[in-house]
């Protein structure tokens, strides 16, 4: 199988400071989206998920050293060493800079600061000592600096055009990399060194950023933090030094991010050549064929609408507040501020603010659409379309009466009697996550039916299975559908198997999408993914390999699942590349590989609801029977892949296929020269994840 590295996962687990996790994400998703997905991770996925054959870069970032170790000390430590060797890449900010040396040594002598002791991972050979400057204090400013770092252009030549000799980065905390110009036969570069005089004695050139190479891998290690932008530091935090500190890293944010970029791509990313701007969130449009259901819909909403004083309709959320607004005053911004200033004070001033900006704007108002947002805080304006379909005017990149009409056509063609999924829509230009706006908000999610739909063209907070998150901006199709699926059903149709029909039922969407596209090579990866052959690759290797090497992911399916009195509530979301070339493949490639026209955002979902509500009936009528099965594994790709199962302490196995009653992968054991020892393995797939290219089976719990 052909393998892309395509996550750039930011460790957030114990140690790690809520603050510089947010900088990191911000910054290197400005920096490399959509060509990569700049995702948060945990402890537990660094230990036990499958992550290493798909990450380009794994980033350490401010926090606390110690914290670190013992979290990862031992396992984590070794996945981490392994994961670089083998050709991967490590960035530590500042204490993710002190984790990757041999020896991190902190306020010596300091009893209450001190932190002295050897680490594991010994990407740098020697010691990173701190505090480079004085002042630090846990969770303050106080000791937040703009310190001047000299840049080495020698050892970044292919940017070396762009740079100033020197640049103002934040720091607050961090060390120096003792004597690392003594490194230089074991492959130590300095990137950049501190010009200003240190607190500590760091040898020789007062390394602040260092390069080394590791077997096949990178690391790049900071004292200071070049990934933090000006415009995200909060001058209410600090004193009127502060203030002019901000000002002074401001000042050189170009050479700031030219030096970022020269880092990125001496780790061998690609970089973009300029910077993602940071999306605003756009009205919500709530739609059906039959305007008349909108009206019933949001009327059986009674309960959970709310007023203000002024007369405006609020949803109140356990994670977003919804503003319904008035169609005829949706192109205006001056009921959206009082409303925010009257339900939601807690919201930062800036969102409440007045704009100097076309009253149709169908965006957020922020002061500045490039700092870092927390978008749950922002209220979500919601337009209940009664009377029509919304126009091209308002969603310019969806076509509600293509969706509808192609909808009508494909059930018309079909077994669905009384047809229920996508028949409300609920869309969005650019959302945070379709998953989250349902899942997240059960008093809403409670009252919504079977079949309800929401779908964006961007999503800028999407959700994924562990760290496999997946990138999602436009040129994607992104819908999550609400399922109510009866306790007494559960029975004979079990609830786990849902995530395989909604795979299903996308491959089987896209196959069925019109004349000659069932020859698409899409296929289906236990339990949720979906890989497509891409055309480019398989031009290469030739027909004879191309079921072997050119698959690559192209979607993926996530379902939240909750109970409650005699069902269970369930929010299954999908997102698969139509468009995009990067970071993968896209279904517009594979088409017009085949000579056929591309897909279309709104026949392709209307599609997909038909056939997943197709499969899901036959489901609920007569459970994962001999015709689904036999569809579902003529689209799989493990039909008799040999795998190693970790969670049976790495034995080898093939793949048998799913169990009828629960859905369990079931593997053969196999003993020497391959032979089968009789005994079967089932596993479950909350406990598992397929790493696919590696052939591993690899425990979740």
């Amino acid at each position: 199988m052909a393998n892309r590295r395509i996550n750039v996962l930011v460790y957030s687990g114990n140690g790690s400071t809520v603050e510089s996790v947010r900088h990191c994400l911000y910054t290197l998703r400005r920096l490399l989206s959509p060509n990569y997905a700049v995702v948060p991770v945990n402890s537990d996925a660094i230990i036990k998920e499958p992550w290493t054959a798909s990450c380009a870069l794994l980033v350490l970032p401010g926090g606390a050293d110690m914290a670190y170790c013992r979290t990862l000390n031992g396992e984590g430590n070794r996945r981490i060493s392994q994961y670089v060797n083998r050709g991967g890449n490590y960035l530590g900010f500042c204490a993710g800079g002190y984790y990757g040396t041999s020896r991190c040594e902190f306020e010596v002598g300091d009893k209450r600061m001190e932190v002295v002791g050897d680490r594991e991972l010994a990407f740098f050979p020697g010691t990173c000592r701190g505090l480079a400057f004085p002042g630090f204090v846990y969770h303050s400013e106080a000791g937040a600096r703009a310190v001047d770092l000299k840049v080495n252009k020698i050892a970044l030549p292919k940017y070396g055009e762009t740079f100033q000799d020197s640049f103002k980065s934040y720091y607050n905390g961090g060390g120096a990399f003792v004597n690392a110009e003594k490194f230089k036969d074991r492959g130590v570069e300095i990137l950049a060194s501190y010009t200003e005089k240190l607190k500590i004695d760091a040898g020789e050139a007062n390394a602040a950023i260092i390069y080394r190479k590791i077997g096949e891998g990178g690391v790049i290690l900071t004292g200071p933090h070049p990934e933090f932008a000006a415009i995200n530091l909060n001058r209410n935090s600090g004193s009127k030094d502060y203030n002019k500190t901000i000002d002074a890293i401001a000042e050189d944010d170009k050479a700031r991010i030219a030096f970022l970029k020269a880092c990125l791509h001496k780790l061998g990313l690609q970089v973009n050549s300029e910077e993602q701007a940071v999306p605003s969130l756009s009205h919500l449009h709530l739609s059906s064929q039959k305007a008349s259901d909108v009206a019933e819909l949001v009327s059986s909403w009674s309960e959970i609408i709310t007023k203000s004083d002024d007369g405006e309709e609020y949803i109140k959320g356990e994670n977003d507040t919804f503003h319904i607004e008035e169609v005829s005053s949706r192109w205006s911004m001056n009921s959206l501020t009082n409303a925010v200033t009257s339900v939601a004070p807690m919201i930062t001033p800036s969102i409440t603010s007045n704009r100097n900006q076309s009253e149709e704007a169908d965006e957020t108002p922020i002061d500045n659409p490039d700092r870092i947002l927390d978008y749950d805080k922002v209220i979500k304006r919601l337009i209940a379309h009664e009377t029509d379909l919304p126009s091209n005017r308002e969603t310019p990149n969806f076509n509600h009466h293509a969706y509808f009409a192609n909808l009508e056509h494909y059930n018309t063609h079909s077994r669905n009697f009384e047809p229920e999924f996508g028949k409300y829509l609920l869309y969005g230009e650019v959302v945070t996550s379709t998953n989250t706006i349902l899942e997240k908000n059960p008093s809403l999610l409670s009252h919504l039916p079977t079949g309800f739909t929401a779908t964006a063209t961007t999503q800028i907070a999407g959700r994924g299975r562990g760290s496999n998150v997946w990138v999602a901006p436009p040129g994607s199709l992104l819908y999550s559908t609400v399922i109510r699926h009866g306790l007494l059903l559960n029975q004979a149709a079990p609830v786990v198997f849902i995530q395989y029909l909604a795979a299903l039922a996308t491959v089987l969407g896209i196959q069925s999408y019109g004349p000659g596209y069932a020859q698409l090579h899409v296929r289906l990866k236990w339990p949720n993914d979906i890989y497509a052959l891409d055309p480019a690759v398989a031009s290469k290797t030739g027909r004879a390999n191309a079921e072997k090497e050119p698959y690559v992911k192209i979607g993926g399916v996530l379902v939240n699942s909750s109970y409650s009195g005699s069902e269970y509530s369930l929010v299954v979301g999908v997102g698969v590349n139509v468009a995009n070339a990067a970071p993968t493949t896209s279904l517009n490639a594979l088409a017009k590989a085949r000579n056929l026209p591309p897909f279309a955002a709104e026949k392709l979902l209307a599609c997909i609801m038909c056939r997943f509500e197709e499969v899901y009936r036959r489901f609920c009528e007569r459970g994962w029977d001999r015709t689904v099965e036999e569809t579902y594994y003529r689209l799989w790709l493990h039909t008799g892949q040999t795998v190693t199962l970790e969670t049976a302490g790495g034995v080898r196995a093939r793949i048998q296929g799913i169990t009828r009653d629960w859905g369990l992968l079931l593997a053969e054991e196999l003993g020497w020269q391959d032979r089968p020892t009789g005994k079967v393995w089932q596993l479950q797939s909350d406990s598992n994840s397929f790493d696919f290219f590696r052939g591993l089976v690899m425990r979740k719990v």
